[in-house]
């Protein structure tokens, strides 16, 4: 699990929903092979964000791609711009709690794959 900070039932539902969807829609565009390693990471934090006429202050969620011949350097993977607005979309239609998402272009130097 990716979860910074306390794990609890909560987070790792929210967690285990975004990736899923992560990993659903990269391979629905045919992605899976092109990409070495992906997941959803969730931060220690909250953001504030609108839904509807509601503000709301919420998890943000951070999708991490890359690709790595030797994983000893990754370069963050070129995820088509159609496919990251899906994959934002959905996991903030669809998971509870979650009113952001981020996509990590840090590429390992200097960076890391994992975020923890």
């Amino acid at each position: 699990m990716r979860i910074i900070g306390e794990v609890t039932p909560d987070k790792v539902a929210v967690l285990q929903e975004a990736d899923a969807i992560v990993r659903e829609e990269l391979r629905l565009a045919g992605l899976e092979r092109e990409i070495w390693q992906s997941f959803a990471v969730l931060p220690d934090i909250r953001t504030v964000g609108v839904m509807g006429d509601e503000r709301t202050y919420g998890y943000p969620v951070i999708i991490r791609a890359v690709t790595s011949e030797d994983a000893m350097t990754a370069d963050w993977a070129r995820i088509p711009y159609d496919v990251l607005e899906k994959m934002a979309s959905r996991i903030i239609n669809e998971v509870p709690g979650v009113n952001r998402v981020a996509y990590d272009i840090t590429s390992k130097p200097p960076g890391t794959i994992e975020w923890e």
